[in-house]
């Protein structure tokens, strides 16, 4: 029994960087009306971006994180204007195309870089003795570090003038601009946002858990998962979704092989589709 509530805690600790990877999913579902299908390349190019500023400049993964938040925002505001900006109010289906095509280009671009071999950080942190376990120093870290980053989210969401934009724009986008908002630069600041929580989870991940090129896609699905889980459009509620599909993971993990972990995620993806389209946690947090 100790063992099993061991795999549930340490399950929850990585289940909440699943959550931040979905918040950046959401919010831009949330903004713009868009799935971001790009979204497992720029996971993978947080990770990506930590391992070779690591390994370049000699410092802590976890002092280089900013950096990982400032090239992710960076990115995501490119990939707005290269593929997502004209897609904006056209049928869903063109979005879906269009960043999907991004996402092979990026990952096209990585293993023709990189290959397929697989990477790993170096991060050395103390774990936490309890009982007759210890829980990874690394886990406990990058959930800290999630439930920080959670924090700020809703601080500059709901007490910045830049937040209250980005709000009014999904709540609105034409009453918005008769207030003088500029939803276009509104909409690419929240693109890069969301990349930049996708990008600062996949760093986060890469001091837990070896990665390669292609890692991405396994991640992208989870945070699919959790966004639906959680209620399309609700950061908050992507946050308890990762939780408990980490909680999920956990219980499965002792006592059937780890690739049968996907196969019972997407059985719970398929039942919360049909018996909760609006996610089980969309009272947390609902657009405004």
């Amino acid at each position: 029994m100790s063992g099993l509530l061991a795999s549930i805690v340490d399950g929850i600790l990585v289940g909440s960087v699943y959550g931040m990877a979905a918040m950046g999913l959401t919010l831009i579902w949330g903004v713009m009306d868009v799935i971001n299908l790009s979204h497992g390349a720029l996971i993978v190019g947080g990770m990506f971006a930590l391992y070779l500023i690591a390994a370049a400049l000699g410092l802590s993964a976890y002092a280089i994180l900013p950096s990982a938040v400032v090239i992710g925002f960076g990115a995501g505001v490119v990939l707005y204007w290269l593929a997502v900006h004209r897609m904006i109010g056209r049928a869903p289906l063109m979005s879906l195309l269009s960043t999907f095509a991004a996402n092979l280009v990026l990952i096209g671009i990585g293993t023709a870089l990189w290959g397929t071999v697989l990477f790993n950080v170096p991060v050395s942190l103390p774990g936490l003795r309890l009982g007759g376990y210890t829980f990874p120093g690394t886990h406990l870290m990058a959930a800290a570090l999630t439930g920080f980053v959670a924090v700020v989210l809703y601080l500059f969401m709901q007490h910045t003038r830049p937040g209250k934009a980005i709000r009014a724009v999904a709540g609105n986008r034409v009453a918005a601009e008769l207030v003088g908002i500029p939803t276009r630069r509104v909409l690419a600041s929240a693109f890069g946002l969301g990349a930049a929580l996708a990008c600062v989870s996949g760093a986060l991940i890469a001091t837990m858990f070896p990665f390669t090129v292609l890692s991405g896609d396994a991640y992208q699905l989870k945070s699919f998962v959790v966004t639906v889980l959680g209620g399309l459009g609700n950061p908050a509620g992507a946050l308890l979704g990762g939780v408990a599909l980490g909680l999920l993971e956990g219980l499965v993990t002792p006592f059937m092989p780890v690739s049968w972990t996907s196969v019972i995620e997407f059985v719970l993806f398929i039942i919360v589709l049909v018996a909760f389209p609006r996610g089980l946690f969309n009272f947390v947090f609902r657009r405004s």
